[in-house]
């Protein structure tokens, strides 16, 4: 094998072989560092990183108990080691993961060991300390350590997320520990009763149709939407409020953010000598509870309607103990949901707040004047109707994401960066659904990587797919309707792209950087979980496809929400309902991990594929290190042809004519790339008994073992583009569309919009 230069690649010297070092397409192993919008290695060949996200069962711990998972004595208890899995069925899984390509490596710049492949790996705030504040689970910590300390000998490397969802387990979602809401007077017990949070998806698996979708409605509920509130801004919006910590009287968002940084400082001091651990991620899909919001309503477009749904006041209200006749909401068509009807919420007029909490029994909104009982009415009123919109001392309007979010992201960073050295990639992501928001300079951590979330929310909330796909994004920014409906695979591709491509561009409000969509995934049980009962998995694959064909149009990198190895037909995911894992135990054909050993850890054994789903859409090939800047790459899962663009620049800062006017003038705002090699995944599911065809490449050459086909170009002295395309022999079996099912397709939903505005 050819030795590698750390400034100039082996294939720029004219008598060079493709292949001829030891890389692979998906082995990270030099520093990688960040150029612009791209990530870079140290040749300058941009890279396109794709991942895993591990997992959904890290949410909750592996002895939870729903009978009494609200008890002190449970969740002071519980644990979470062996969360994603016990540490002997590691070897498989990693293996597993290395096979299928789900790989990107982020380095710190110091590194110098070889890794192949990252996953966003999820933790959670009460794994780490769910006992008491200050009482830290090591026994976690060591299992964590021992876990990541494993991933090096597969070629992996993680960023640890910090996981939650509706703040916390105990309000409906995952995250902060029950102690977070008992410190500010919350009674668990009573949450539910009250209808201040959403639970029964979290005590059981959920599989009940109320459980389906209904757990992003915790959000606007009271539990969650108070502890997120104080969490980001209590000092400003409930001052009053005192938590008692080490004998002294604090705020409780001093409280709340003191204990959430000293977990992460136990977790970094202990992850981050690790070679494997390249960043971290300050927190999941970050919400602002009621900051910004007016005290009468949420907003349809942003905040899901579902069920019994309280207005903000009537939720204050409900805690407080005083019964409410709220709005009911149910499914419709075209829009998500329509009120139906209402529903009293409530009745026996119980508190959820504790006579021996902080606020002696009384709502901490009622305590700080933002409403109040009107005995003689016998109702709720509002006394400030705009006081989480306006700064209550001085009266400026409040923005949560300068005010609240960048300060503590600053703060947090520079912890994490003082802690670990100074390298490590910070990730950061806006609250859900939203597009990247301004974000000003000073407020800009080192080694910043954005990523947000996407998924198709027609989809994700209905469960179903077909062939008629919706653009939630344009609806919820005032779209048309017939604007935003898609027709077949094309049309879901197309709409996919649309919305992808609109969240990465946004990321030019943070400046020029790279993204990595943390999360985007495709829900298992569609269609009324048919494939669970066929095992034809159909449809789930043409929404993986179009997903995956939208990042790849986007030119994003991204961490696929998820591989569960627990997941089970039956049970899903095990947290509200969910079952995104394209990994199974339902589908195992293989008795146990313990089948796996030694040579049957290579990439090249198929039966590693055993429990997966949806592979001939999740395993695809596509460019990981690429000798120039990528315009453009696709694969056809219907002919197993790969296609990529890309431009290779003479000099920093040239430029590249392509032909087409002015739209063709292409900046080449980039160093010198120093290496005329490209190297692009191509995996043995699509190659195994195939021959490999490549235009557009001077030299090129495939090994099945490393699964990379090495493409080599021929020196010019002159920015240009490439254009390589890859076939197999014999091609795919093209996959053709019924044309009355467009029909059909057509005529229902023209029917359901003309009934629609009908009855309105």
């Amino acid at each position: 094998m050819v030795a590698i230069n750390p400034n100039h690649h082996p294939s720029l010297s004219e008598d060079y072989e493709p292949g001829s070092t030891s890389s692979t397409a998906h082995d990270w192993s030099l520093p990688i560092r960040i150029q612009g919008a791209h990530f870079v290695d140290p040749y300058n060949r941009v890279l396109n990183l794709r991942g895993v996200n591990l997992s959904g069962a890290s949410k909750t711990p592996g002895d939870h108990d729903p009978a009494h998972f609200l008890d002190e004595n449970h969740w002071r208890g519980v644990s979470f080691v062996g969360r994603p899995f016990p540490l002997e069925q590691a070897d498989e899984h990693l293996a597993r993961l290395r096979r299928w390509g789900l790989t990107f490596g982020v380095f710190p710049l110091s590194t110098k060991t070889r890794l192949t492949s990252v996953v966003r790996l999820n933790v959670t705030w009460e794994a780490i300390e769910h006992s008491a504040p200050g009482e830290y689970d090591h026994d976690y910590l060591t299992y964590l350590y021992s876990l990541l300390s494993k991933f090096p000998a597969y070629g992996l490397v993680a960023f640890v997320s910090m996981h939650q969802d509706v703040f916390s387990r105990f309000s409906g979602g995952s995250g902060a520990p029950a102690w977070t809401l008992t410190s500010v007077g919350l009674d668990l017990d009573a949450l539910e009763e009250t209808g201040a949070a959403y639970l029964e998806g979290v005590r059981h698996p959920g599989k009940s149709e109320e459980d389906r979708g209904t757990w992003p409605t915790g959000y606007q509920k009271l539990a969650a939407a108070t502890m997120n509130t104080l969490f980001w801004a209590g000092d400003t919006f409930a001052s009053k409020l005192k938590v008692q910590w080490q004998g002294k009287e604090v705020g409780a968002q001093q409280f709340l953010q003191d204990r959430f940084l000293a977990a992460w400082e136990v977790l970094v001091q202990r992850l981050a000598p690790l070679p494997a651990v390249v960043g971290f991620q300050m927190m999941n899909e970050p919400h602002s509870g009621y900051v910004e919001n007016h005290i009468h309503t949420w907003d349809y477009n942003t905040d899901l309607h579902l069920w019994a749904f309280p207005t903000p006041l009537q939720s204050m209200a409900l805690g407080a103990g005083h019964p409410q006749r709220v709005a009911y909401y149910t499914r419709s068509f075209p829009f998500p949901t329509r009120q139906s009807g209402s529903k009293l919420i409530n009745p026996k007029g119980r508190k959820c707040w504790r006579e021996d909490g902080p606020t002696e029994g009384r709502c901490v909104w009622e305590m700080h004047g933002v409403w109040g009982w009107e005995r003689g009415r016998g109702e709720a009123v509002a006394l400030r109707e705009n006081y989480f919109m306006w700064h209550p001392t001085t009266d400026k309007m409040v923005e949560w994401y300068e005010d609240f979010y960048f300060p503590f992201a600053k703060r947090w960073s520079e912890r994490m960066h003082a802690l670990s050295g100074g390298e490590k990639l910070i990730f950061l992501e806006p609250i859900p659904n939203e597009f990247c928001p301004p974000w000003p300079e000073e407020f800009r951590p080192k080694n910043f990587v954005y990523a947000p979330h996407w998924y198709d929310l027609n989809a994700l909330f209905k469960k179903q797919f077909g062939n008629v796909s919706v653009n939630v994004q344009g609806l919820s920014r005032g779209m048309f309707l017939l604007k935003a409906l898609y027709w077949g695979d094309k049309g879901a591709k197309e709409n996919y792209a649309m919305q992808l491509r609109n969240v990465v561009d946004s990321v030019s409000a943070a400046g020029e950087r790279p993204v990595v969509v943390g999360e985007c995934g495709v829900p298992m049980d569609m269609n009324n979980a048919h494939a669970f009962k066929t095992g034809d998995f159909t449809w789930q694959s043409r929404m993986l496809d179009a997903l995956i064909s939208g990042l790849d149009s986007a030119r994003a990198s991204f961490t696929l929400w998820n591989y569960n190895p627990g997941n089970t037909d039956a049970q899903g995911d095990r947290w509200n309902g969910e079952n995104f894992s394209f990994y199974t135990l339902s589908a195992r054909a293989l008795s146990s991990s313990s089948e796996f050993k030694d040579s049957a850890l290579a990439q090249t054994n198929p039966e590693l594929d055993d429990g997966g789903r949806v592979l001939s859409s999740l395993v695809r090939p596509y460019p990981a290190k690429v000798a120039g800047i990528p315009l453009s790459y696709s694969y056809s899962t219907s002919t197993g042809v790969f296609e990529l663009t890309y431009a290779s620049p003479a000099h920093a800062g040239a430029e590249l004519d392509l032909g087409r006017g002015r739209d063709g003038w292409v900046p080449l705002d980039h160093p010198a790339i120093m290496a005329r090699e490209t190297e692009i995944f191509l995996p043995l599911l699509l190659t195994q008994g195939r021959e490999v065809k490549v235009e557009g490449a001077w030299k090129w050459v495939y090994s099945e073992e490393r699964q990379t086909l090495y493409v080599l170009q021929e020196t010019t002295g002159e920015a240009r583009a490439w254009n390589v395309k890859v076939r197999v022999r014999p091609a795919l079996t093209v996959r053709q569309e019924g044309e009355w099912t467009w029909v059909w397709a057509l005529l229902g939903v023209l029917l359901g919009v003309g009934v629609w505005f009908l009855i309105r």
